[in-house]
Protein backbone atom coordinates (compact mmCIF):
# COMPACT_ATOMS: atom_id res chain seq x y z
CA UNK A 1 0.00 0.00 0.00
CA UNK A 2 1.75 3.14 -1.16
CA UNK A 3 -0.05 5.48 1.20
CA UNK A 4 1.19 3.55 4.24
CA UNK A 5 4.73 4.70 3.55
CA UNK A 6 3.72 8.35 3.92
CA UNK A 7 4.09 9.99 7.33
CA UNK A 8 0.77 10.27 9.14
CA UNK A 9 2.03 13.09 11.31
CA UNK A 10 3.33 16.48 10.24
CA UNK A 11 6.15 16.79 12.76
CA UNK A 12 8.64 14.60 14.51
CA UNK A 13 10.88 11.98 12.93
CA UNK A 14 9.60 9.34 10.54
CA UNK A 15 11.33 6.15 9.41
CA UNK A 16 9.86 3.68 6.94
CA UNK A 17 10.69 -0.02 7.32
CA UNK A 18 10.10 -1.47 3.85
CA UNK A 19 12.38 -4.54 3.85
CA UNK A 20 15.12 -2.97 1.73
CA UNK A 21 17.75 -3.32 4.51
CA UNK A 22 16.91 -7.01 4.89
CA UNK A 23 17.25 -7.66 1.14
CA UNK A 24 20.54 -5.75 1.10
CA UNK A 25 21.86 -8.11 3.77
CA UNK A 26 20.65 -11.33 2.13
CA UNK A 27 21.76 -10.40 -1.38
CA UNK A 28 25.34 -9.62 -0.31
CA UNK A 29 26.84 -13.14 -0.23
CA UNK A 30 29.98 -12.20 1.68
CA UNK A 31 28.20 -10.12 4.33
CA UNK A 32 25.36 -12.62 4.72
CA UNK A 33 27.75 -15.57 5.05
CA UNK A 34 29.64 -13.69 7.74
CA UNK A 35 26.33 -12.88 9.46
CA UNK A 36 25.36 -16.59 9.39
CA UNK A 37 28.77 -17.67 10.70
CA UNK A 38 28.42 -15.50 13.79
CA UNK A 39 24.76 -16.40 14.39
CA UNK A 40 25.50 -20.10 14.02
CA UNK A 41 28.47 -19.90 16.36
CA UNK A 42 26.39 -18.14 19.03
CA UNK A 43 23.71 -20.84 18.83
CA UNK A 44 26.06 -23.85 18.64
CA UNK A 45 26.65 -24.13 22.38
CA UNK A 46 28.35 -27.53 22.29
CA UNK A 47 30.50 -26.51 19.28
CA UNK A 48 29.77 -29.73 17.36
CA UNK A 49 29.09 -27.94 14.06
CA UNK A 50 25.35 -28.67 14.15
CA UNK A 51 22.32 -27.16 15.92
CA UNK A 52 20.08 -29.32 18.08
CA UNK A 53 16.37 -28.59 18.55
CA UNK A 54 17.22 -26.99 21.91
CA UNK A 55 19.97 -24.84 20.37
CA UNK A 56 17.56 -23.68 17.65
CA UNK A 57 15.01 -22.34 20.14
CA UNK A 58 16.55 -18.82 20.45
CA UNK A 59 16.52 -18.49 16.65
CA UNK A 60 12.88 -19.64 16.51
CA UNK A 61 11.94 -17.13 19.23
CA UNK A 62 13.73 -14.34 17.35
CA UNK A 63 11.93 -15.17 14.10
CA UNK A 64 8.61 -15.15 15.97
CA UNK A 65 9.39 -11.75 17.50
CA UNK A 66 10.40 -10.41 14.08
CA UNK A 67 7.07 -11.64 12.71
CA UNK A 68 5.26 -9.76 15.48
CA UNK A 69 4.11 -12.87 17.35
CA UNK A 70 3.56 -12.86 21.11
CA UNK A 71 5.96 -14.89 23.24
CA UNK A 72 5.74 -18.67 23.05
CA UNK A 73 3.16 -20.12 25.41
CA UNK A 74 0.76 -17.16 25.26
CA UNK A 75 -1.39 -18.24 22.30
CA UNK A 76 -2.23 -21.63 20.80
CA UNK A 77 -2.34 -20.18 17.28
CA UNK A 78 1.02 -18.45 17.73
CA UNK A 79 2.57 -21.57 19.28
CA UNK A 80 1.45 -23.46 16.21
CA UNK A 81 3.39 -21.00 14.03
CA UNK A 82 6.46 -21.31 16.27
CA UNK A 83 6.26 -25.09 15.83
CA UNK A 84 6.12 -24.65 12.06
CA UNK A 85 9.15 -22.35 12.12
CA UNK A 86 11.10 -25.02 14.00
CA UNK A 87 9.85 -27.65 11.56
CA UNK A 88 11.24 -25.61 8.66
CA UNK A 89 14.70 -26.12 10.14
CA UNK A 90 14.31 -29.76 11.23
CA UNK A 91 11.78 -31.00 8.61
CA UNK A 92 9.62 -32.26 11.44
CA UNK A 93 12.28 -34.57 12.84
CA UNK A 94 14.30 -34.52 16.04
CA UNK A 95 17.54 -34.03 14.19
CA UNK A 96 20.48 -31.65 14.13
CA UNK A 97 20.76 -28.88 11.54
CA UNK A 98 23.90 -28.05 9.59
CA UNK A 99 25.15 -24.54 8.94
CA UNK A 100 24.23 -24.87 5.25
CA UNK A 101 20.63 -25.79 6.08
CA UNK A 102 20.45 -23.09 8.74
CA UNK A 103 21.59 -20.49 6.21
CA UNK A 104 19.07 -21.63 3.60
CA UNK A 105 16.08 -21.61 5.95
CA UNK A 106 17.00 -18.30 7.59
CA UNK A 107 17.51 -16.76 4.15
CA UNK A 108 14.03 -17.91 3.10
CA UNK A 109 12.48 -16.41 6.23
CA UNK A 110 14.27 -13.08 5.81
CA UNK A 111 13.29 -12.84 2.15
CA UNK A 112 9.68 -13.54 3.15
CA UNK A 113 9.84 -10.83 5.83
CA UNK A 114 11.30 -8.36 3.34
CA UNK A 115 8.54 -9.15 0.84
CA UNK A 116 5.92 -8.56 3.53
CA UNK A 117 7.46 -5.21 4.54
CA UNK A 118 7.71 -4.15 0.90
CA UNK A 119 4.00 -4.89 0.46
CA UNK A 120 2.94 -3.38 3.82
CA UNK A 121 5.66 -1.04 5.13
CA UNK A 122 5.84 -0.10 8.79
CA UNK A 123 6.15 3.61 9.53
CA UNK A 124 8.12 4.49 12.64
CA UNK A 125 6.87 7.75 14.18
CA UNK A 126 8.32 9.97 16.86
CA UNK A 127 5.35 11.42 18.77
CA UNK A 128 6.63 14.60 20.42
CA UNK A 129 3.50 16.61 21.28
CA UNK A 130 3.63 19.05 18.35
CA UNK A 131 0.81 17.42 16.37
CA UNK A 132 -1.32 17.14 19.51
CA UNK A 133 -0.88 20.87 20.21
CA UNK A 134 -1.77 21.65 16.62
CA UNK A 135 -4.98 19.63 17.02
CA UNK A 136 -5.83 21.35 20.32
CA UNK A 137 -5.41 24.79 18.72
CA UNK A 138 -7.36 23.89 15.57
CA UNK A 139 -10.98 24.96 14.90
CA UNK A 140 -11.94 21.27 14.72
CA UNK A 141 -10.87 20.46 18.28
CA UNK A 142 -14.06 21.41 20.12
CA UNK A 143 -16.51 19.87 17.59
CA UNK A 144 -14.56 16.61 17.46
CA UNK A 145 -14.19 16.31 21.22
CA UNK A 146 -17.89 17.15 21.67
CA UNK A 147 -18.72 14.34 19.26
CA UNK A 148 -16.45 11.93 21.15
CA UNK A 149 -18.04 12.94 24.47
CA UNK A 150 -21.53 12.25 23.11
CA UNK A 151 -20.43 8.75 22.02
CA UNK A 152 -19.06 7.78 25.43
CA UNK A 153 -21.35 5.69 27.57
CA UNK A 154 -19.97 5.39 31.09
CA UNK A 155 -22.78 4.85 33.65
CA UNK A 156 -22.00 6.95 36.73
CA UNK A 157 -18.58 7.60 35.21
CA UNK A 158 -16.20 10.12 36.74
CA UNK A 159 -14.61 12.98 34.82
CA UNK A 160 -11.29 11.11 34.95
CA UNK A 161 -12.89 8.08 33.29
CA UNK A 162 -14.40 10.24 30.54
CA UNK A 163 -11.05 11.90 29.86
CA UNK A 164 -9.25 8.54 29.77
CA UNK A 165 -11.80 7.09 27.35
CA UNK A 166 -11.60 10.19 25.16
CA UNK A 167 -7.83 9.83 24.87
CA UNK A 168 -8.37 6.26 23.68
CA UNK A 169 -10.34 7.68 20.74
CA UNK A 170 -7.42 9.82 19.56
CA UNK A 171 -4.82 8.19 17.32
CA UNK A 172 -1.42 9.05 15.86
CA UNK A 173 -2.94 11.34 13.23
CA UNK A 174 -3.87 13.66 16.12
CA UNK A 175 -0.46 13.23 17.73
CA UNK A 176 -1.46 10.70 20.40
CA UNK A 177 0.43 7.47 21.07
CA UNK A 178 -1.63 4.38 22.04
CA UNK A 179 -2.88 5.25 25.54
CA UNK A 180 -3.65 1.63 26.39
CA UNK A 181 0.09 0.99 26.44
CA UNK A 182 1.07 0.69 30.11
CA UNK A 183 4.14 2.94 29.74
CA UNK A 184 2.09 5.70 28.09
CA UNK A 185 -0.59 5.40 30.77
CA UNK A 186 1.80 5.54 33.74
CA UNK A 187 4.29 8.08 32.34
CA UNK A 188 2.07 10.40 30.30
CA UNK A 189 -1.66 10.13 31.04
CA UNK A 190 -1.66 9.63 34.82
CA UNK A 191 0.90 12.40 35.52
CA UNK A 192 -1.08 14.78 33.27
CA UNK A 193 -4.31 14.07 35.14
CA UNK A 194 -2.58 14.52 38.51
CA UNK A 195 -0.88 17.73 37.37
CA UNK A 196 -4.21 19.22 36.29
CA UNK A 197 -5.90 18.20 39.52
CA UNK A 198 -8.76 16.35 37.85
CA UNK A 199 -10.83 14.88 40.67
CA UNK A 200 -12.81 11.67 40.75
CA UNK A 201 -15.84 13.44 42.23
CA UNK A 202 -16.09 16.34 39.77
CA UNK A 203 -19.49 16.48 38.03
CA UNK A 204 -19.49 15.49 34.35
CA UNK A 205 -21.03 17.73 31.72
CA UNK A 206 -19.98 18.41 28.17
CA UNK A 207 -18.83 21.91 29.07
CA UNK A 208 -16.74 20.70 32.02
CA UNK A 209 -15.35 17.86 29.95
CA UNK A 210 -14.17 20.17 27.12
CA UNK A 211 -12.47 22.58 29.51
CA UNK A 212 -10.73 19.91 31.59
CA UNK A 213 -9.83 17.68 28.65
CA UNK A 214 -8.09 20.60 26.92
CA UNK A 215 -6.03 21.30 30.05
CA UNK A 216 -4.99 17.66 30.36
CA UNK A 217 -4.26 17.37 26.63
CA UNK A 218 -1.99 20.43 26.74
CA UNK A 219 -0.12 18.85 29.67
CA UNK A 220 0.13 15.56 27.75
CA UNK A 221 1.66 17.46 24.82
CA UNK A 222 4.28 18.98 27.14
CA UNK A 223 5.10 15.57 28.63
CA UNK A 224 5.46 14.14 25.12
CA UNK A 225 7.85 16.97 24.28
CA UNK A 226 9.97 16.00 27.29
CA UNK A 227 9.57 12.24 26.67
CA UNK A 228 8.82 11.55 22.98
CA UNK A 229 7.20 8.19 22.28
CA UNK A 230 8.25 6.01 19.34
CA UNK A 231 5.30 4.31 17.62
CA UNK A 232 5.29 1.66 14.89
CA UNK A 233 2.34 2.39 12.59
CA UNK A 234 1.08 0.06 9.87
CA UNK A 235 -2.00 -0.21 7.71
CA UNK A 236 -3.16 -3.30 5.87
CA UNK A 237 -6.15 -3.91 3.64
CA UNK A 238 -7.04 -7.50 2.82
CA UNK A 239 -9.39 -7.45 -0.18
CA UNK A 240 -8.59 -10.72 -1.97
CA UNK A 241 -6.70 -9.03 -4.82
CA UNK A 242 -3.45 -10.93 -4.25
CA UNK A 243 -5.31 -14.25 -3.97
CA UNK A 244 -7.13 -13.58 -7.26
CA UNK A 245 -3.83 -12.73 -8.94
CA UNK A 246 -2.31 -15.97 -7.65
CA UNK A 247 -5.28 -18.14 -8.67
CA UNK A 248 -5.37 -16.62 -12.16
CA UNK A 249 -1.70 -17.43 -12.80
CA UNK A 250 -1.77 -21.21 -13.21
CA UNK A 251 2.02 -21.54 -13.47
CA UNK A 252 2.67 -19.51 -10.31
CA UNK A 253 -0.17 -21.25 -8.47
CA UNK A 254 1.12 -24.73 -9.31
CA UNK A 255 4.66 -23.75 -8.37
CA UNK A 256 3.47 -22.35 -5.02
CA UNK A 257 1.32 -25.41 -4.29
CA UNK A 258 4.15 -27.81 -5.23
CA UNK A 259 6.58 -26.03 -2.91
CA UNK A 260 4.05 -26.03 -0.08
CA UNK A 261 2.93 -29.64 -0.49
CA UNK A 262 6.51 -30.87 -0.69
CA UNK A 263 7.09 -29.87 2.94
CA UNK A 264 3.88 -31.50 4.26
CA UNK A 265 4.23 -34.70 6.35
CA UNK A 266 2.93 -37.75 4.46
CA UNK A 267 1.99 -41.31 5.36
CA UNK A 268 3.77 -44.31 3.74
CA UNK A 269 1.33 -44.08 0.82
CA UNK A 270 2.13 -40.42 0.17
CA UNK A 271 -1.17 -39.17 1.55
CA UNK A 272 -1.54 -35.95 3.56
CA UNK A 273 -3.90 -35.25 6.46
CA UNK A 274 -6.44 -32.50 5.79
CA UNK A 275 -5.41 -31.09 9.15
CA UNK A 276 -2.29 -29.87 7.36
CA UNK A 277 -4.29 -27.38 5.29
CA UNK A 278 -3.88 -24.95 8.19
CA UNK A 279 -0.10 -25.41 8.09
CA UNK A 280 -0.02 -25.14 4.30
CA UNK A 281 -2.05 -21.92 4.28
CA UNK A 282 0.40 -20.39 6.73
CA UNK A 283 3.32 -21.35 4.50
CA UNK A 284 1.87 -19.73 1.39
CA UNK A 285 0.35 -16.75 3.23
CA UNK A 286 2.85 -14.25 1.84
CA UNK A 287 2.21 -15.44 -1.73
CA UNK A 288 -1.55 -14.98 -1.19
CA UNK A 289 -1.31 -11.62 0.57
CA UNK A 290 -2.57 -13.07 3.87
CA UNK A 291 -1.31 -12.51 7.41
CA UNK A 292 -0.09 -15.46 9.52
CA UNK A 293 -2.92 -17.28 11.28
CA UNK A 294 -3.35 -15.70 14.69
CA UNK A 295 -2.05 -12.26 13.65
CA UNK A 296 -5.36 -10.59 12.67
CA UNK A 297 -8.47 -11.86 14.43
CA UNK A 298 -10.84 -10.57 11.71
CA UNK A 299 -8.91 -12.60 9.14
CA UNK A 300 -8.88 -15.63 11.46
CA UNK A 301 -12.68 -15.62 11.46
CA UNK A 302 -12.81 -15.67 7.66
CA UNK A 303 -10.14 -18.38 7.43
CA UNK A 304 -11.84 -20.57 10.05
CA UNK A 305 -15.14 -20.20 8.19
CA UNK A 306 -13.46 -21.47 5.02
CA UNK A 307 -11.89 -24.35 6.94
CA UNK A 308 -15.32 -25.40 8.21
CA UNK A 309 -16.75 -25.20 4.70
CA UNK A 310 -14.27 -27.80 3.45
CA UNK A 311 -14.01 -29.88 6.67
CA UNK A 312 -10.26 -29.42 6.84
CA UNK A 313 -10.17 -30.51 10.49
CA UNK A 314 -11.74 -33.93 9.93
CA UNK A 315 -8.28 -35.54 9.78
CA UNK A 316 -8.93 -37.50 6.57
CA UNK A 317 -5.94 -38.57 4.52
CA UNK A 318 -5.97 -37.42 0.90
CA UNK A 319 -3.64 -37.70 -2.08
CA UNK A 320 -1.45 -34.75 -3.08
CA UNK A 321 -3.72 -33.67 -5.94
CA UNK A 322 -6.77 -33.69 -3.68
CA UNK A 323 -4.86 -31.76 -1.02
CA UNK A 324 -3.91 -29.12 -3.59
CA UNK A 325 -7.52 -28.93 -4.74
CA UNK A 326 -8.77 -28.37 -1.17
CA UNK A 327 -6.11 -25.73 -0.54
CA UNK A 328 -7.06 -23.94 -3.78
CA UNK A 329 -10.75 -24.05 -2.84
CA UNK A 330 -9.99 -22.64 0.60
CA UNK A 331 -8.07 -19.78 -1.03
CA UNK A 332 -10.99 -19.16 -3.39
CA UNK A 333 -13.43 -19.07 -0.48
CA UNK A 334 -11.26 -16.60 1.44
CA UNK A 335 -10.93 -14.45 -1.70
CA UNK A 336 -14.70 -14.25 -2.24
CA UNK A 337 -15.32 -13.32 1.39
CA UNK A 338 -12.69 -10.57 1.25
CA UNK A 339 -13.94 -9.21 -2.06
CA UNK A 340 -17.41 -8.89 -0.56
CA UNK A 341 -16.17 -7.47 2.72
CA UNK A 342 -12.55 -6.20 2.69
CA UNK A 343 -10.77 -6.00 6.03
CA UNK A 344 -8.69 -2.93 6.87
CA UNK A 345 -6.42 -3.06 9.87
CA UNK A 346 -4.47 -0.15 11.32
CA UNK A 347 -2.09 -0.87 14.17
CA UNK A 348 -0.08 1.43 16.41
CA UNK A 349 2.42 -0.12 18.80
CA UNK A 350 4.76 1.67 21.17
CA UNK A 351 8.39 0.72 20.59
CA UNK A 352 9.99 0.48 24.02
CA UNK A 353 13.44 -0.50 22.77
CA UNK A 354 15.70 0.45 19.86
CA UNK A 355 13.94 -0.60 16.66
CA UNK A 356 16.06 -3.65 16.00
CA UNK A 357 16.15 -4.95 19.56
CA UNK A 358 12.64 -6.35 19.86
CA UNK A 359 14.08 -9.23 17.88
CA UNK A 360 17.82 -9.97 17.85
CA UNK A 361 17.40 -11.70 14.49
CA UNK A 362 19.14 -8.92 12.54
CA UNK A 363 21.46 -7.72 15.27
CA UNK A 364 25.18 -8.28 14.71
CA UNK A 365 26.42 -11.18 16.80
CA UNK A 366 29.41 -10.90 19.03
CA UNK A 367 32.63 -11.43 17.12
Amino acid sequence: MEDVAKPVTKSGEVEVMDGSDIMELVENDKVFSNFIDHKFRDLDRDCDGHLSVKELQPAVADIGAALGLPAQGTSADSDHIYAEVLSEFTHGKDCKVSKTEFKKVLSDFLIGMAAGLKRDPIVILRIDGEDLLEFIDSPGFEPEMSSIFSELEIPNGSLTEYINKAFEKLTVDKGMPPVLDSWVTSNIIVPALESCGVGEDQPVSQETFLVEFKKVAETVAQLLKDQPVIVAHSENTFDGTVIRRLLSNKFELEKTLDTTVKSMPKDPHGRISKNCVRIALDQLASSAGLPPIGAVYQMDEIIHESFKMFDVDDGKLVKEDEFKKILTEVLGSIMLQLEGNPISVSTNSVVHEPLTSASTLLQPSSM
